[in-house]
Formats: C-alpha cells, sequence, structure tokens
C-alpha cells in the first residue's frame, strides 16, 4: 500500500481467516457472515468481522468499491470526487478509520470570500461573520436567521436513535418542511427566501421542501453531531467548522480502495444479488457470480436496492413499506477543470450559493497543492430533473454559464468537465441519501434497523449520527457487525 500504516493494516487481516470453518469452490463459497455492498457500510463491517477471527465475503454489484464515494482521475495523478467529498466535525469514525489506513485529511480550501448570486446581482462575503454562510441579503436575513434557530431548537428534542418517539412526532411527520416554513415565517409571500430554502435542500437532499418531512428534516439536523455534540443545521451545511471542513488526499474512494485491498479477494466484485434465501441453519445469498452459504448476511446498501433483492421468506410488511417510501434523492454534480484555481487570485473560495440555477452550490475541489483548478456544483431535487432533460451539449453551457456569473469569463473555459447524474447510477439510483416524505418515519420508521431473522441492515440511511455522509456509514457497519457478533 506505500505507507507503513497501511501496510500494517493490511498485515493484521491477511493473518485473520479467508474462510475459517468454510470452503470456497468454483461458484459457490461458505462462510460465517456475507456482506452486500463494498460501501464505506459494507467494508467496515467486513472489517470489524474479520478482526474478530470471523470469515467473510463481500458481494459487490459494481466493478469497483466505495459506493457513493467515487473518484475521478485527473491528470497527474490527483483525483477529484464524483460523490462524497467531504468529512468534517464529530464525524470521528470515518476520520479514525482514515487514520488507521493512513489516509491523510487537508482543508477543505475556505480562504478569502464566498460569493452570492441572486437575479444577476452577485456580491461576496465572507463566513467568518456572526451569519457564518448564510448569504447577506436583507430582504432573506430575518427569515434565515429566525427559521435556522428554530429547527435546531425542534430537533434538539427529536431522539437520534428513535425520531418516531420525539413528543411531537405526529405533529411533525404529518407535514412536509415546505408546509411548516409557510406557518412560521414568510415562505409563502418573499420569493428569495423560498428560493433560498431550495438552495440548501436541494444540495442536502437531493430534493425540495415539499418532499421532506419535517420530522425526517429534524432528525437529520439531529444527526448532525456526535454523542457529545448535538447536531446543529450550521455544521451540516457549513464548511468552516462544518461538514464540508476536510478532504482526504487522493480522494475519498482512496480509503474504500485501501480497506478492500487489506481484505483481499473476500471482495467479490461484478456480483450483484438477486436473492437471499433464509432457512433453519443458515441463508443462502445468490448473486451473479457466487452462491455463498452463510450464517449470517448484512445487507449494506441503499434502502430501495435492498428492495429489490428477492427475499424468501417475503419480508415483513413494515419493512418492505417503509423501502417503497424511501426513495433516492435527485442530485448530480458537475465539474470544471481548469488550469490552476485562478478564483483564489481574486480573493474567492470556490463556493457560491445561488438563486439561479442549474447550479445553486459550489465548492473547490482542486488537488492541496493547487496545481490544477477544480470546481463543482450540485444540482439537486427540481433543477437536476429539469437537468437531465437537456441535451449533453445545453447541459454543459448552463453549468459553466453558472461558474462565469459566480466566478469570472475565465470559468467559461475549462480544460475539461464531467458530470455524474447520480440517478442513472444503477447500483445507487440517486444521492446523496434517501429521503422520507410526510408519514413515513412514523408508520414504519422503526423496521430501518431492525434484523429480520439472519438479515442485518447497514448503510448510511440506518446511522443515528451523520446519515448521508460517510461516517453514518462507517457507524452502520460497525453496528451490524456488532449486532452479528453477537449471534456468532
Amino acid at each position: 500500500m506505500g505507507t507503513a500504516a497501511a501496510g500494517a493494516a493490511a498485515a493484521a487481516l491477511e493473518r485473520a481467516p479467508l474462510a475459517a470453518g468454510s470452503r470456497r469452490r468454483s461458484g459457490h463459497a461458505r462462510a460465517d457472515v456475507a456482506v452486500v455492498g463494498a460501501g464505506f457500510a459494507g467494508l467496515t463491517a467486513a472489517l470489524k468481522l474479520v478482526r474478530a477471527g470471523r470469515s467473510v465475503v463481500v458481494l459487490e454489484a459494481r466493478n469497483r468499491v466505495g459506493g457513493r464515494a467515487w473518484n475521478h482521475e485527473l491528470p497527474g495523478g490527483e483525483a477529484s470526487e464524483r460523490g462524497a467529498a467531504f468529512v468534517g466535525p464529530t464525524q470521528n469514525h470515518i476520520l479514525h478509520l482514515a487514520k488507521q489506513f493512513d489516509v491523510h485529511k487537508f482543508a477543505t480550501y475556505d480562504e478569502g470570500d464566498n460569493v452570492y448570486y441572486a437575479d444577476g446581482s452577485r456580491t461576496t462575503y465572507s463566513d467568518k461573520t456572526p451569519t457564518g454562510i448564510v448569504p447577506p441579503d436583507p430582504t432573506i436575513d430575518v427569515d434565515a436567521a429566525a427559521v435556522v434557530t428554530q429547527l435546531d431548537q425542534m430537533a434538539g428534542q427529536v431522539p437520534v436513535d428513535a425520531p418516531w418517539e420525539a413528543s411531537s412526532a405526529s405533529d411533525w411527520d404529518g407535514q412536509t418542511l415546505k408546509h411548516w416554513l409557510e406557518s412560521n415565517s414568510s415562505y409563502s409571500v418573499n420569493d428569495r427566501f423560498r428560493r433560498l430554502v431550495a438552495v440548501a435542500t436541494r444540495p442536502i437532499f437531493g430534493a425540495e421542501a415539499r418532499e421532506l418531512s419535517l420530522l425526517y428534516t429534524l432528525f437529520y439536523i439531529a444527526a448532525s453531531g456526535n454523542e457529545r455534540n448535538p447536531g446543529t443545521f450550521e455544521r451540516n451545511f457549513s464548511t468552516r467548522d462544518g461538514a464540508q471542513m476536510w478532504r482526504f488526499h487522493g480522494g475519498t474512494q482512496r480509503l474504500a480502495k485501501r480497506i478492500a485491498e487489506a481484505l483481499g479477494d473476500r471482495v467479490v466484485l461484478r456480483s450483484p444479488v438477486r436473492r437471499i434465501v433464509q432457512h433453519g441453519n443458515g441463508v443462502t445469498i445468490h448473486s451473479r457470480r457466487l452462491e455463498v452459504h452463510a450464517k449470517r448476511v448484512i445487507v449494506a446498501i441503499p434502502p430501495t436496492l435492498t428492495g429489490r433483492i428477492h427475499y424468501h421468506p417475503a419480508l415483513p410488511a413494515e419493512r418492505d413499506h417503509l423501502v417503497q417510501r424511501f426513495p433516492q434523492g435527485t442530485l448530480i454534480k458537475a465539474a470544471a477543470v481548469y488550469g490552476r484555481p485562478f478564483w483564489r487570485d481574486h480573493g474567492l473560495t470556490g463556493q457560491a450559493l445561488s438563486l439561479n440555477g442549474p447550479v445553486n452550490a459550489t465548492f473547490d475541489d482542486s488537488p492541496p497543492d493547487g496545481s490544477k483548478g477544480v470546481v463543482f456544483g450540485f444540482i439537486g431535487g427540481h433543477e437536476a430533473r429539469r437537468f437531465r432533460h437537456m441535451s449533453k451539449h445545453e447541459r454543459r453551457a448552463a453549468v459553466l454559464s453558472n461558474f462565469e456569473a459566480y466566478f469570472g469569463p475565465r470559468a467559461r473555459h475549462p480544460r475539461d468537465y464531467f458530470e455524474t447524474d447520480w440517478t442513472k447510477q444503477r447500483w445507487t439510483r440517486g444521492c446523496p441519501v434517501a429521503i422520507a416524505g410526510p408519514g413515513t418515519l412514523l408508520a414504519h420508521g422503526p423496521a430501518i434497523r431492525k434484523p429480520v431473522r439472519r438479515i442485518h441492515w447497514a448503510g448510511t440511511e440506518t446511522s443515528t449520527y451523520w446519515m448521508g455522509y460517510m461516517d453514518g456509514a462507517v457507524r452502520s457497519g460497525k453496528r451490524a457487525a456488532a449486532e452479528v457478533l453477537d449471534h456468532l
């Protein structure tokens, strides 16, 4: 692996059993545990199980590991991220895992001013002021500050392990975020504030306020912390001291690759799972390349994809109903590559918030040495659905027009341009996270982590903290592995 720490991690796993007390032959394998999915949840679960001396087979549908962490290689060996890109304070589980495998973090570029763009008017501002990431706009500032404060206070009443048990769960899950905003702010009559809300919900959820349960939104905010630090909207949305504060050298998928390298041939790629059959003394997992007989299985893929596997016996109705009502968000990432991060010369961070799409939020995604300039933009929710119907040429032109408005004429002429439509990724079907509409959590939420006999569930959507983030995925893998170990 090229480093002592990562090499030691791999060596420790190599001494662990590949298939202790089991056999593997062409097309068939036996293991203590099968893991479905080689994103951070599945890889972390496998890691914990192997370190506990258990035999594991990981089945991954794609031809790569990492799930929603997917690098785009740049000339010269650097990487940009097509998916998950950031880590931040209180995300201790992903940070600890990265440290184990000698993948270092560096600060997201945040020196200078951000850009706020609204209907042809461009303003620059610092996120070091008391209002932080919220743009300076007198037509929205009062509403924005009041709403964020209220949401934080309400989120403090939501149990992260059981949001459906909040004292106001029935009321909050009975309405959308949009409905609540209409009742508690000038959302209905203040066009700019309404559009600013979309600037937040589209990159965070890949959704509009009208699609989100208020209870789900409050849980998501509550989950933006850890056992010692209550979650806040500011920590979720901000770069400075927030969830976008750091990046990983070599891109986020580098860490997934190192874990997979350590697990070795326990990881089987290009092997989507089609059927899971539970029987008296175990479970059989049928995939494209391998049939695995195991004592337990951990399914570590997005909830909507778990519903596309055939189960025998059938899953309980509560689980089936949950996954039918828990789709992935609609998100596209579009990135432009330049010879250098020229916006820094003008005192800009590369971060922009815009009321005018298709790109409503951008970040500097350049290599840590600034040898190339990369800026990416989030296109989410309704903007993403409109964007998908444009031609390739029209999409590129629309994105670069946004970048030019935010960062100047040089942004119109990148050396390279690439976009990733996560709704078209067959084994993800959307990003960044599954979204819950009104009634979903209250009626079906308890099924999200509840094992079904020998089947256990992982994935960032099952996490109590940092759901939707890599840290949530790692947490979920650890939790699912611990459940399994309790039964082996």
